[in-house]
């Protein structure tokens, strides 16, 4: 990683005032740390600075506020563990830029932030539990798709889940960025998370054989029953019916997850927007989809939470309580 990026720990010694140090110590220091926990301080700063540009914060330098708000983002679907990594790679790279530069992790808010995550979510807390196929089929058939608003609501969530897309992506997308093609639909995403030079990404959605549970036809018919013809792509539903001009909040898309998964008997508390990108990633997984097409779908730069995804999907493949029991032959 350049400097550019302010990446500090690979070359540390090249940042420091350490010339009271021999060349044999000075080496010794470089090698401190083995090549695989420098990559992994690497993805974790990179983490960061993707979640800061996407907000329009500074990474380098930062304020103790800017991490405080990065540590509850990851609380959305990150374990406690993990967040405690993240913060830990960016306090060392900090360490490493020199005692020019501020660590913001220092600041008494950072370590009150990780204390209160730690009660709050408990030092195994989990994502948001994934919505499977299966779940997604009783949410649609649970729909009165004679009502605008679950006509939107069926679209929201085909698209989310077989898009993977982040709330944030979902409720950012205008009619403008849908393209039809016999084949399906192509989204383009003008601002994602991961796209650090705002060049944008396409993602490809085809038509399903089931055109009950086909996403690219539910936003077609979402298009059509709004009279929708550009701007906001999913909207709010006034009270007399009519679709606002205004685009959904991201908290909207949360609360939809909920809503069905109530109303299919789920305990509603487990499941929000996260669930249907989780479930997407879980359940390609779960068909022995390979990890870099599920990344291809899901737009994950690092490879660290996809397979998160596939050893969870992998505690029911090959599993011998199936083999023994659930043989095909019998």
């Amino acid at each position: 990683m350049s400097e550019s990026n302010h990446f500090y720990i690979r070359d540390f010694t090249k940042h420091r005032n350490l010339d009271g140090l021999s060349d044999k110590s000075l080496e010794t220091l470089a090698d401190s740390k083995a090549e695989s926990t420098i990559d992994s301080y690497e993805s974790d700063w990179n983490d960061f600075c993707d979640w800061c540009r996407y907000h329009k914060q500074s990474a380098f330098p930062a304020s103790a506020e800017t991490v405080v708000n990065y540590i509850n983002d990851l609380a959305d679907y990150a374990k406690a563990s993990t967040i405690r990594r993240r913060i830990s790679a960016i306090s060392e790279n900090y360490n490493a830029a020199g005692p020019d530069y501020k660590n913001p992790c220092r600041e008494w808010i950072v370590k009150e932030a990780l204390v209160g995550l730690s009660r709050k979510k408990g030092i195994a807390q989990k994502g948001k539990t994934p919505i499977y196929w299966e779940d997604m089929e009783k949410m649609v058939e649970s729909m009165d798709l004679k009502n605008i608003t679950e006509v939107r609501d069926k679209a929201i969530l085909l698209m989310g889940f077989m898009g993977a897309f982040r709330r944030s992506e979902l409720v950012g997308l205008d009619v403008e960025d849908l393209s039809f093609f016999p084949q399906g639909m192509i989204v383009s995403i003008r601002q994602s998370k991961t796209d650090q030079m705002g060049q944008g990404q396409q993602l490809g959605i085809p038509y399903l054989e089931d055109k009950h549970m086909c996403a690219v036809l539910a936003v077609k018919e979402w298009i059509s029953k709004a009279e929708l013809s550009t701007g906001p792509l999913f909207r709010r539903i006034l009270k007399s019916g009519v679709p606002a001009t205004n685009r959904l909040s991201d908290k909207t898309v949360n609360l939809i997850v909920k809503k069905y998964a109530r109303r299919i008997g789920l305990q509603e508390d487990l499941y929000g927007a996260h669930s249907l990108r989780h479930g997407f990633a879980t359940y390609a997984a779960l068909h022995g989809v390979e990890e870099r097409i599920i990344m291809k779908q899901t737009r994950h730069r690092s490879v660290e939470m996809v397979r998160h995804y596939i050893n969870e999907a992998n505690l029911f493949i090959n599993n011998p309580i199936s083999m023994i029991f659930n043989k095909k032959d019998r």
